[in-house]
Order: structure tokens, then sequence, then C-alpha cells
């Protein structure tokens, strides 16, 4: 029997005991027809209105595999370093859910398309070595939608809906070996990894990886072992973690959990869980059944896929740069230090930035509203970088709007408080809240005026040799003009009025 206990803090958690992980991502690729049938796979259709008999998993009807979701499993399968299968089939994968219309799911058992791989990510400026068991091709679910509760799950509800558009949808599930690295750094390594994997693929273009839309989640499992002990503990399975934060937060909590538990003299219970964004926990979902108890075996309908040597060779050379080519190189090209690169790494910030940099922002600028301003937003908002509804084309039409002298860095940054609170666009925020800066001659002369008169000291000061004294008074006039002024052309009117 379990026994509850408080969770305990992570320093003394991982005072007694090593975290042991194994990560499972789940990615939906971009093709246009789902893997077995040739339905659309548009996100966000009218409910059911994307299926067919094959999906649906009407008698009689026979699945084709998708060609185009063969060729994305292969590609990302290379990029992991994986080795891949010259012949492979698909299994059915046996279990009842609503959301599966044929009681089975058609994924790949024993014989995945891509295999035995690595990768590696980097964590404060260290890299660490990720092994890559598996990469195999499988069909999404469809989606339930548990009506009449307070939390939206199936517990307290009153009915269910099933939507099946998703049902059928192709998959890659990446899975890991077992990954142990320093207990401190545990957590930050498997967000790490997610945030590399999603930059990968990103430039890969098999998938949108939109975890907002859940076309990439992470199952991640946790199992603690005391120090110093080779044998594994039991794991726990935390099911659909859908943002970067949540991976790291989920993880840190099981292990807390885990260790309470063992502390208290229990024993963990082999499981799924469920993960609370708002509370920041997990809460127990069902026993997690072994692969003997999804009775696999060889699906009929299917014929074996033998991926022609030749076309694997042409896919390696459609690759992009592996991640630690492409950080070295953007990391010269930007001519940041090692300290900002692994900021930016840190932070889930390197597309991001890549791609306002390649709208014409200067890298300086890119990386100082990612992770000044805007990191600052989605910390406050719990959300990662991508999920705060600015993406670099908003950055690049502020930053153009900064340069050009309209707006300066102040105000900029309530433009981008604007935007992320969904005020409009930037120039609807601007003409809102009255954020232009003044430039017209004839108003900066009047307030540098008022402040000149305001402030005889000062000018003493400036005309008796001390011209450095001038910066009190275009304080004044800044301050006057609420921030809205062109700082230079401030300076410039109160040296042309005081004669230095």
């Amino acid at each position: 029997m379990t026994v509850v206990a408080d969770v305990l803090s992570i320093d003394e958690a991982l005072e007694k005991f090593d975290p042991v992980m194994g990560l499972e991502v789940h990615v939906e690729l971009n093709t246009r027809s789902k893997m077995f049938c040739g339905c659309p796979t548009e996100f966000g259709a009218p409910p059911n209105t994307q299926t067919c008999p094959v999906c649906l998993g009407l008698p009689g009807a026979l699945p084709v595999v998708n060609a185009r979701a063969v060729e994305s499993a292969i590609k990302i399968g290379l990029a992991l370093n994986c080795e891949i299968a010259e012949w492979c089939r698909f299994a059915r994968k046996n279990y009842f859910y609503p959301d599966m219309p044929k009681n089975f799911q058609t994924s790949q058992y024993d014989e995945p398309i891509a295999f035995n791989g690595w990768t590696e990510v980097v964590v404060d400026g260290e890299t660490y070595r990720i092994e890559i068991e598996r990469a195999h091709m499988e069909e999404d679910t469809g989606k339930s939608t548990h009506v009449g509760g307070a939390t939206g799950r199936i517990h307290g509800a009153s009915h269910s809906l099933v939507d099946y558009n998703r049902a059928g949808i192709p998959l890659i599930e990446i899975v890991t070996k077992t990954i142990e690295v320093p207990p401190a750094k545990a957590a930050a390594v498997a967000r790490a990894y997610v945030s590399m994997l999603r930059d990968l693929l990103l430039a890969l273009d098999v998938s949108d990886v939109r975890m907002d839309q859940g076309s990439l989640r992470c199952d991640a499992n946790v199992s603690l072992k005391p120090h110093g002990t080779a044998a594994l503990g039991t794991r726990t399975e935390t099911k659909n973690v859908n943002s970067f934060r949540s991976v790291e937060r989920a993880i840190t909590y099981e292990i807390t959990r885990q260790a309470a538990i063992l502390v208290a003299g229990g024993k963990i219970l082999q499981e799924t869980r469920h993960w609370h964004e708002d509370t920041g926990i997990t809460t127990a979902g069902r026993e997690k059944s072994d692969a003997d108890d999804y009775r696999y075996f060889p699906e009929p309908d299917l014929v074996p896929v033998a991926p022609a040597r030749e076309w694997v060779e042409e896919l390696r050379k459609t690759l992009p740069e592996a991640p630690p080519i492409r950080r070295a190189r953007l990391q010269t090209e930007w001519g940041f230090t090692d300290l900002e690169m692994r900021d930016v790494v840190n932070g889930g910030a390197q597309t991001l930035i890549e791609q306002t940099v390649a709208l014409g922002v200067a890298p300086a600028a890119a990386k100082k509203w990612w992770l000044g301003e805007l990191a600052r937003a989605a910390n406050e908002a719990g959300k990662d970088l991508d999920g705060l509804g600015v993406g670099p084309a908003e950055i690049a039409e502020v930053q153009k709007l900064v340069d050009s002298g309209a707006l300066n860095d102040k105000l900029a940054r309530q433009v981008f408080d604007g935007l992320v609170k969904g005020e409009g666009t930037a120039a609807e925020i601007i003409a809102a809240r009255g954020l232009a800066l003044v430039s017209d001659d004839s108003a900066l002369g009047e307030a540098v005026d008022r402040a000149i008169a305001a402030n005889p000291d000062v000018v003493e000061k400036v005309q008796s040799g001390k011209p450095a004294a001038a910066g009190a008074l275009i304080g004044a006039v800044m301050k006057d003009m609420r921030g809205q002024a062109d700082a230079a052309k401030v300076r410039e009117l109160v040296n042309k009025k005081l004669g230095i």
C-alpha cells in the first residue's frame, strides 16, 4: 500500500535519492492526410468532420501507409543518429478507450523503423548525451471531452463527448533509454531535451510542433534509487505534458513526491499520472501496463516497410545542421559570448531569436527582447516563450519602430505588454495607449524652456563649466513629456539653448 506523505523539498529529495528518467515524446507529423487513410489533418475543424471508415475502424475498411509519414520518420531517425531498419512492420497494440475506435492502436512494437540513436543537449554550459532507444511510427487517438465536472477530467463529469478528427493522425514516438545525469540537473536536462527536439523537428519541417495544440507531447517516466545503488526504482509515467516549463516542473514534483513516500516507508505504485498546470502537482491516473498487457501482434492488414538504402541516403543528404554545429554557427554570426549563448539556450530562445534576426532585427536587440521583457512576461504567466502569443514578426515590427525613432525602449516595453495582453497590433496599442514619441520641435522646445526655468541651479552649473549637469535637465524634460520624447533630440535642444 502506498503511504501518503507530504512532498519533500527538492534539496532533501536529492540528498537521499538519484532520479532516473525516461522520456517519450509524441510528435504529430505535418502530413496533409492521416497515417492510414486520406482524411485531412487540419487542426480545429468541427468535431467528427475529418473521418472515414478507415480511421473510424469500421468493419471491412483497410488501411494504406502514408509514404510521406514514413519519409518523415526516417528523417527524424537520421537526425537523432539512429539506425534505420531495413525491414520493419506495424503491430496492433490492444487496449480500450472511447476515443480509440478500433479498440487497438496501429503502432510498432519490437520492429521500429529507427533505433539505437543518440543526441546531445547543453545545460549551463555542460553537454549531456541522451541515448535514443527508438523512434517508431503509430497513429494518434481521438479526443474525449468530459463535460459537467469542475476539472475537465472524467472524475465528476456528467457525460463525455468524443471527437475522432485526431484519430489516425501520423505520430512518431521518440523514446529515450534510461537517462541518468547529475541529480540536480535532471529536470533541467529533460526540459532542454524536449526544447532541443522541438527546434530539430522544426528544422526538419516534419511537424509544426505546436505544444499548445498537442502536436508535441511528452510522457515523463521518473523513478528514484538511493544514492550508491544500481537497482532502478518503480517508475511513474506523467502523461501528455505539453510545455517545456511543465516538463521541468512535473519531473521536479514527481521527485519530491516519490522521495516523501519512500522516506515514509511506502512503495511507489507503477502508474500513469496526470499533470495539473494550475496547482503544479500530479495525480494518479491508472495502473501502468507492461508490454505483455497490450497483447501486441503483427498488423495483418499492412505490408512490412522496407526502405531502400538509396532512399535513406538521399534523405540523409537533406538533413539540417546538427544542433551543436548550428548553435556554434549562430553564436559566431551573432557575436555572442559563451555566457550570452548559454543564456539563450537555457532560456529556450535560440530558434525564436534566429527567426527574429531573419526578419532584419539585430541579434543583440532580438536577445534583449526575448530574454528580457518577454521572458519576464512568460515567467509571470507560467508559460514558455512561444506560448505568449507574441512572435518574431511582432518583435521585428516593434524594433523597426525603435530604430526609426518612433518609439524608445521604455515605450516599446509598454507595446510588448499590450501585445502579451492581446490588446491588438503594435500600431493599435500605440494609438490606444498614446505611446508615440513626441518629435515636434515646438513642443519639445517648450518643455526644454520649462525645465530650464525650473532648474536655475542646474543651468548655473552647466554654464560654469560642468556640461554633464545638463543630464538633470534632460531628465526633467523626459519626465515632463512622460517618457515620450526623443532623448537625443532633447539633448540637442538643451545644448543649443544653453550654448554648449
